[in-house]
């Protein structure tokens, strides 16, 4: 049994996102052939995902310096708790799922946020005399991503996901593209029925 940690970074409904049909597709796929695994979903535009902010940076270094957890302020014990929670969890998860729409040639900003969350020094990476080292071991990343043009996984975003999980040793890397739609708006159906198709056998071997 495995769990898979599913990262929706898309601010609309599934009705109204390309991202989100082809993510429903993977999942509903990957339920019918994984029947035993267990999906943990986060939503980026409602659950809280802290920012890196003076509170968070103002209680690491009280921590750093020996204080107690106890002695910081209600809110930087709140944002250092909720914090360290999406670490634990990221850690705890076999599999990650990751959906977002390229908007502006990079990821959305509440992604990166969450990201900040799981490349943590010490953690998930180490520094080592010949550079740093990623820690993570064993664990497998699946990125859906949506765009109105045809990137084939070269733009900006798709390149920073895989570059970034790489460094911290996450290397099983699979990507789902839909994208073109804007560019070609006459082969809509066709482009999504094939990246939907996609999705699904992607998790079927996932």
């Amino acid at each position: 049994m495995s769990t898979v940690l599913v990262i929706n970074a898309h601010p609309l409904t599934q009705s109204e996102s390309r991202t989100l049909k082809a993510l429903e597709a993977f999942i509903t796929s990957y339920q019918a052939s994984h029947p035993d695994d267990t999906i943990e979903r986060i939503n980026l535009y409602e659950d809280n995902i802290p920012e890196v902010s003076a509170p968070l940076l103002q209680g690491w270094a009280k921590l750093r310096a020996g204080e107690a957890f106890e002695t910081l302020t209600d809110e930087e014990q709140q944002i250092v708790a909720r914090f360290n929670e999406l670490t634990e969890q990221f850690l705890a998860a076999d599999k990650i799922v990751i959906a977002n729409a390229l908007w502006n040639l990079n990821i959305p900003t509440k992604l990166k946020a969450w990201i900040d969350t799981i490349v943590i020094a010490g953690t998930t990476f180490k520094y080592t005399e010949n550079g740093p080292v990623g820690l993570i071991e064993g664990k497998k990343l699946v990125h859906i991503q949506s765009s109105g043009g045809v990137y084939n996984g070269q733009d900006f975003a798709s390149q920073y996901i895989q570059n970034i999980f790489a460094f911290i040793g996450v290397t099983d890397h699979t990507k789902i593209n839909v994208e073109g739609i804007d560019h070609q708006p006459h082969l809509e159906a066709s482009i999504l029925e094939a990246s939907l198709a996609n999705a699904e056998n992607v998790a079927r071997e996932f």
